[in-house]
């Protein structure tokens, strides 16, 4: 949680999870008034932490802890510029992802970041990222949720884990990073910050921060086309009691084995039509899924929704996300996942092609 040095910001404590938070994840504040080095813009970052008594390996990371995470940020909103989220790098891209769509009216910095190798290692990662998001955070007016890694800065719903290891982990194949951190500044690309028109707001004043608190991933899936698969297999997939969305992570550019009369895309039709919204995404990092090929176009016709460009991390969050919402209907989600609601899509409108 941080704010620059000459922020008019009254200095608070920050506040913990309400008392209705998980007791095993309960978090503490340390004392506040802690502050960087002066970077090149010649202002120290003020910051306070606020830590869980029991950390979470990402590995175990699931909807109620993102939620946990959006209801700290909303808590402590009026009293900082900007907010940093440590986070393991394993889910760190679905966690970005998800927090993108649960924060509505979000006006500052929320920037997640991690490391690929521990803080105490004489070789590591993390005092790179954790400065790093810091100085962004504290500087500079980016009102998105963002995923900071390796002096790139990616929007959350944007950015994949590329790597196991290397310091390069994240990318976000479909989009330029927001920003870049050179030794001697910071390069934002404000063409592609996202921005709320004067329109939406009320009076010309920003709205209050609300979080979808609602949203959970047990209706949802992915599954990952393979050769040889069976429509049996993707059947019994698709007949998981409670399921309501899946996610096919498909070939190429959005296909899938069989045809129009195939056993394979009977079943999903078959899936369609008992209200599953099921999402066409591409197994490829770069590139969207379109209707340039007939399997794809056989999708289409059997009602599987398009996701363009998505990650598969941004795919799966939204999905739920868009279940969660009061009175929601099939055939209003299964639109609005071709459509761009928070910049972790790009919008086709037809059947093109780019040389390489």
């Amino acid at each position: 949680m941080a704010w620059p040095e000459d922020s008019s910001n009254n200095v608070s404590d920050p506040v913990p999870p309400s008392t209705t938070a998980p007791t095993q994840n309960r978090s503490r504040s340390s004392p506040p008034h802690k502050a960087t080095a002066k970077p090149s813009y010649g202002r120290r970052v003020r910051y306070c932490v606020l830590e869980f008594d029991d950390l979470l390996d990402s590995s175990s990371v699931d909807a109620r802890s993102w939620d946990q995470i959006a209801r700290i940020i909303q808590q402590n909103y009026a009293l900082f510029a900007g907010f940093v989220v440590l986070h393991g790098t394993d889910s760190l891209a679905y966690t970005s992802s998800a927090l993108s769509f649960m924060l509505q009216n979000l006006a500052k910095p929320v920037i997640l970041t991690g490391a690929q190798a521990p803080m105490m290692m004489l070789q590591s990662d993390a005092h790179d990222n954790l400065l790093g998001s810091l100085v962004i955070a504290g500087h500079f007016a980016i009102p998105e949720v963002c995923l900071y890694f390796n002096f790139k800065l990616l929007r959350g719903n944007r950015a994949t884990k590329v790597a196991t290891d290397d310091f390069d982990g994240f990318a976000s194949p479909n989009m330029l990073p927001l920003a870049t951190v050179g030794s001697s500044r910071t390069h934002v690309r404000w063409n592609l910050v996202l921005r709320r028109k004067t329109a939406e707001l009320r009076n010309g004043e920003e709205e209050k921060l609300e979080v979808q608190s609602e949203l959970d991933t047990a209706p949802v899936a992915c599954l990952r086309v393979f050769p040889g698969m069976t429509a049996q297999m993707v059947d019994l997939f698709l007949h998981t009691e409670g399921l309501r969305g899946l996610i096919l992570e498909t070939f190429g550019s959005g296909n899938t084995p069989g045809g129009p009369d195939s056993p394979f895309t009977r079943v999903l039709a078959d899936a369609v039509s008992r209200g599953i919204v099921i999402v066409n995404v591409s197994q490829c990092l770069s590139g969207s899924v379109s209707s340039i090929y007939a399997p794809a176009m056989t999708l289409q016709r059997a009602g599987v929704t398009f996701g363009q460009d998505m990650t598969t991390e941004a795919a799966l969050t939204k999905l739920a996300y868009l279940l969660a919402q009061p009175g929601a209907e099939v055939e209003g989600v299964a639109e609005k996942m071709s459509v761009d609601i928070k910049g972790e899509l790009t919008e086709r409108t037809g059947t093109f092609f780019e040389h390489p």
